[in-house]
């Protein structure tokens, strides 16, 4: 829609999206090719559908190529909504007539997630397990291609033949719930398939996690897999009492946060203020589920639809020792003075954070790491001018 003229704008974009869809098959010669909306499409209320059989009858595009649609304007919803609408509508199209007998595979939908390390985790981790998988979808290679010399127009992802086999998977699980709801009801009611919202962030989550898919497949938890749960509960022990009983402060998207709470309670932090601005109400419920199941979480409060300034303000009146959030977070460290732990998306202030896996019990290790380093730099800070500045902590 950043194309379109008036007379689009009166009349529709279809010429647009005919020379667009041209372009681009004729450039890139793709094996599938998305199509999603922007605002002057929603509100002129352009058919998607319409449009792509038009390419068709007109031999635009050919026949047989894969184009699925979804709608994403800006003014509905936020990232989650249009990540959980493109993604339905991407396996909706891949997977038309391809019901079969069972492959034998899980599908694992990581959701809105930045991080590359969680997708190489996860394959990792399937690996150890044996346990056959399909990325929907992985953008691991995609975001984080390695530096060969040799350029690649499709450096990895999931290859389209996984992606319309996924139709016949043993179940579907999902790493996040808020960014993949319609696409889990859609898999459950058209393909019959069992599905799951398990996000493998802490310790209990990620016990979790591992024994739903040790029921689904019938295979044991590797004692590699639980040895690595011993390292990071180990972890945990050695810095507790460096972070047990600080406040924290946390925004993010509404998918993050559940599993962050859930850790920092596992820690013995505190967590005070979360604020969540693309959550729903029953976001807030889970959320406060997770609080009221520890001692620690009594007196923490989950704010929806409310934005940073809002939190700024919280932070004013009911000070904490610290926040974790997204780079944007870092106004709120420049104004009250609150070291900032940065997890979430976007991260644009620090380098290779996203390379880090957050998910799994090696995730465990990395929150264990940037929190108790963080509230160590902190101590250092306080008391470089005093006795109390320590070499060793």
């Amino acid at each position: 829609s950043t194309s379109m003229t008036e007379d689009a704008a009166v009349f529709g974009g279809l010429n647009n999206m005919l020379e667009g869809l041209e372009n681009a098959y004729t450039l890139y010669h793709p094996k599938m090719l998305a199509v999603s909306t922007t605002c002057m499409a929603e509100v002129i209320g352009d058919d998607l559908n319409s449009y792509i059989r038009t390419a068709r009858e007109k031999g635009v595009i050919p026949q047989e190529l894969p184009v699925p649609f979804a709608h994403t304007p800006s003014f509905v919803g936020s990232n989650i909504t249009g990540y959980d609408n493109m993604m339905k509508g991407i396996l909706t199209a891949v997977t038309a007539g391809r019901k079969g007998g069972p492959n034998g595979k899980i599908n694992i939908i990581p959701g809105f997630d930045t991080y590359t390390g969680n997708y190489r985790e996860m394959k990792r981790l399937f690996d150890i397990m044996d346990v056959k998988h399909t990325i929907l979808a992985d953008v691991s290679d995609i975001y984080d291609s390695p530096n060969s010399g040799e350029y690649k127009l499709y450096p990895g992802g999931t290859p389209l033949e996984d992606a319309a086999d996924s139709i016949n998977a043993l179940a579907t699980v999902a790493l996040q719930k808020y960014s993949t709801s319609k696409t889990l009801d859609y898999i459950s009611k058209e393909w019959s398939q069992p599905v799951s919202a398990l996000p493998p962030v802490g310790i209990k989550n990620t016990d979790r996690f591992f024994e739903e898919i040790s029921k689904i497949t019938g295979k044991p938890v590797p004692h590699e897999i639980e040895d690595e749960r011993g390292r990071a509960v180990d972890a945990m022990i050695d810095s507790h009492p460096y972070v047990h009983g600080k406040r924290f402060a946390l925004v993010g998207d509404p998918d993050l946060l559940p599993g962050l709470i859930s850790f920092l309670l596992e820690m013995g932090g505190v967590p005070v203020h979360i604020v969540c601005t693309n959550g729903d109400k029953k976001f807030r419920e889970d959320a406060e589920a997770i609080l009221h199941e520890s001692p620690f979480g009594q007196g923490g409060k989950v704010y929806i639809h409310k934005d940073m300034w809002h939190l700024r303000s919280l932070m004013f009146t009911e000070p904490v020792d610290f926040l974790i959030g997204n780079s944007y977070a870092k106004l709120l460290w420049r104004d009250t003075g609150t070291p900032l732990i940065r997890i979430g998306f976007p991260l644009f202030d620090r380098h290779h954070l996203h390379r880090y896996p957050i998910i799994g019990y090696q995730g465990v290790l990395n929150l264990v790491n940037w929190i108790v380093n963080t509230v160590l730099d902190e101590m250092d800070r306080k008391t470089m001018n005093t006795t109390s500045f320590d070499v060793i902590r």
